[in-house]
């Protein structure tokens, strides 16, 4: 054998026990009997710790063992309520199935009532569409009469306004002759007028100042005649003043005083010209004056004659104007009776619709409140054989919760066509209600009383509710 090589493994220095922070080696004695003291405590602990956990596991091992017998026991009990349950669902099939039958056999009478219902409907419907048709047809035909009566009537109101055009012409015509005759001869009479006057003032003007020129020149020659006589005198005298001085002197006295008494005459004479000649100038100044008038009179009938021109033709424009306003009282009088007609015959015949409505609505309700009292009486009926069947069958709750579930359901379908039905009943009256309503208002509007209208318009009514005063599209369905 080959020897071994190498030799054996130095062990490692072992490291040294540290107790509580200290190394073994440097505790005393009394330390280590109280640190031993300390794990024999803690052992003696661990010892009955690990003999409490054994007994909880012996423990908790038996009862497992219990739960798990009481777990196969339940699984068994389990079974046996599955089984029966499989039996419970077997028979609530079967009873269901029965009961469904019963629900066919209520909703085929129900179907067959609704198809009543339907059939009556559309029969009323097809008389409603029928009456309206044959109402259709007779407006229109009066429609069409109407429209020909109108015809005839604006043709012979042409005619007439033709007739009234060509009267009216002529009419017109000979007056405005008659006007400019007038005005003609009225214009030749103030011009011959004027004329003479006008003659007459200035022969009289002439007149006038002839004789004042005659007087004029009848003071001047008469002053001429004093002017030379005195001259010739003054002349004497000095042809003789050599002779007779005393005499002249005597003689010049007296001549002075002469002289002086002519010239008072003659300033006297002058004075008397001059009043009588102021006197003259009056009457010239009046005739002057009366020239001016007639000169303002002349033009004031330049102005008369130019008012009276647009006087008479504002004269023409209102005759026109009263014509115009006769022809169109006539017109709107002849309007107002065709209006006031067309009023009577509408009245009528909404008296007789409304009378018709009212028929109609009433055997309409009548007919409505019949179906819906059948169906509350049929409707307590099945109930209350519902509730004998379901006495009778003595079923458990799971499957009876079902069937009642089902029957509330059907139920509640009944209940929401009988609501529509009360619904449209209640729109039927309230549409009636608001037409008579609507036809005393128009009454009231014409000014016709209600009473004398030979009947009272009946208001319908729905038992058990109060119809608002809405748009009777707008009626609300019963809570």
């Amino acid at each position: 054998m080959a020897p071994k090589k190498g030799g054996k493994k130095k062990k490692s220095p072992k490291a040294p026990t540290i107790i509580d922070g200290r190394p073994a080696a440097e505790m005393t004695k009394e330390e280590l009997e109280e640190h031993l003291g300390r794990i024999r405590e803690e052992l003696d602990r661990e010892r009955e710790e690990r003999n409490y956990f054994q007994l909880e596991r012996d423990r908790i091992s038996t009862f497992w063992e219990i739960t798990k017998r009481q777990l196969e026991e339940k699984k068994a009990e389990l079974r046996n309520k599955d089984r029966e349950l499989e039996d419970a669902e077997e028979q609530h099939q079967a009873e269901i199935k029965v009961y469904k039958q019963k629900v066919k056999h209520l909703l085929y009478e129900q179907q067959n009532n609704i198809a009543e219902l339907k059939a009556e409907t559309i029969a009323e419907l097809k008389v409603a569409q029928e009456a309206h048709n044959e109402a259709d047809n007779t407006m229109w035909k009066e429609k069409r009469e109407l429209k020909v009566q109108m015809k005839d009537q604006e043709l012979a109101q042409q005619e007439v306004v033709r007739n009234l055009k060509k009267s009216n012409e002529s009419y017109v015509s000979k007056l405005r002759d008659d006007f400019l005759r007038q005005a003609h001869e009225i214009e030749e009479k103030y011009e011959k007028k004027l004329r003479d006057l006008r003659e007459e003032m200035e022969l009289r003007r002439k007149t006038d100042i002839h004789e004042i020129e005659e007087r004029k020149n009848q003071q001047i020659n008469d002053l001429l005649r004093n002017h030379e006589k005195a001259f010739s005198d003054i002349k004497n005298y000095y042809n003789d003043i050599t002779l007779n001085n005393l005499n002249l002197i005597n003689t010049l006295k007296n001549e002075m005083e002469k002289k002086k008494q002519e010239e008072e005459r003659s300033e006297k004479r002058m004075t008397e010209l001059e009043n009588e000649n102021r006197k003259m100038r009056e009457p010239l100044e009046a005739a002057r004056k009366e020239t001016e008038e007639l000169r303002r009179r002349a033009e004031n009938y330049e102005k008369i004659k130019s008012l009276y021109e647009s006087k008479k033709n504002q004269l023409k424009n209102c005759e026109a104007d009263l014509k115009n306003s006769k022809w169109e009282y006539e017109v709107l009088l002849q309007r107002f009776e065709i209006i006031q007609k067309e009023r009577d015959d509408l009245y009528n015949k909404f008296i007789k619709a409304i009378n018709e409505v009212q028929q109609k609505s009433s055997l309409k309700n009548l007919l409505l409140e019949k179906k819906l009292s059948t169906l509350a009486d049929s409707l307590e009926k099945k109930e209350a054989q519902l509730n004998e069947v379901l006495s009778a069958s003595n079923l458990d709750p799971a499957s009876l919760s079902v069937v009642t579930r089902k029957l509330e359901e059907v139920l509640d379908a009944k209940n929401t066509s009988i609501r529509d039905l009360q619904y449209e009943l209640a729109r039927v009256c309230k549409a009636h209600n608001d037409i008579l309503r609507t036809y005393e208002a128009k009454l009231r509007q014409f000014g016709i009383p209600i009473e004398e209208i030979g009947f009272k318009p009946l208001e319908s009514t729905v038992a058990g509710q109060q119809l608002g005063r809405g748009v009777a599209g707008l009626v609300t369905s019963p809570p």
